[in-house]
């Protein structure tokens, strides 16, 4: 990870800095940018979400993740649910730390970086396991979440905002270790 220092972030006062590395990362608009705004604000309003930031030595924002348990009642979760309940997979969302967010800037990429944040907020997670959605395609996010235990519950998951469908993942905690 070279000098990048990953640690606690406060994810309210650098919400912009975290989403304009989403944006290189994902390829955001500034519309989208400004809706994504809000959806994070507002999971930051839950007393058990989590976020941790990657910092380069010139404190610049390179990456963060955050999350927070699953509650059935939030919009992700009454998206999924149909997709894993056809694959059985339902009771995945009970008693689950979902990944709600992990970006990198793609200068930062491929140092360890995704991995250490990943690995360091489940760990503080008191759940038995862990939840993401990622674009179902095989990408290197998807390679890195199966080197950790995540595995596919549910693939073509449709989002009613996004363009390309979603895998939805699962993963006993601790993840897995190298």
């Amino acid at each position: 990870m070279d000098d990048v220092v990953v640690g606690p972030l406060d994810l309210t006062a650098r919400v912009d800095d975290a989403l304009a590395v989403q944006a290189v990362a994902f390829g955001l608009t500034d519309d989208e940018i400004g809706v994504r705004r809000h959806i994070v604000l507002r999971h930051l309003a839950s007393p058990d979400a989590r976020s941790l930031g990657a910092v380069a030595p010139d404190g610049r924002l390179v990456g963060f993740v955050y999350g927070m348990p699953n509650d059935r009642t939030q919009w992700w979760s009454t998206v999924v649910e149909p997709y894993l309940r056809r694959g059985g997979h339902q009771g995945w969302l009970d008693d689950a730390f979902v990944i709600t967010e992990l970006h990198v800037h793609p200068a930062y990429q491929k140092r360890g970086i995704g991995r250490e944040l990943i690995t360091r907020i489940t760990d503080e997670a008191v759940e038995p396991r862990s939840l993401l959605s990622a674009i179902d395609t095989e990408s290197p996010a998807r390679g890195l979440y199966r080197s950790l235990g995540y595995r596919d519950l549910a693939r073509h998951v449709l989002f009613p905002s996004a363009s390309s469908p979603y895998a939805v993942m699962g993963a006993p905690l601790p993840l897995r270790r190298r």
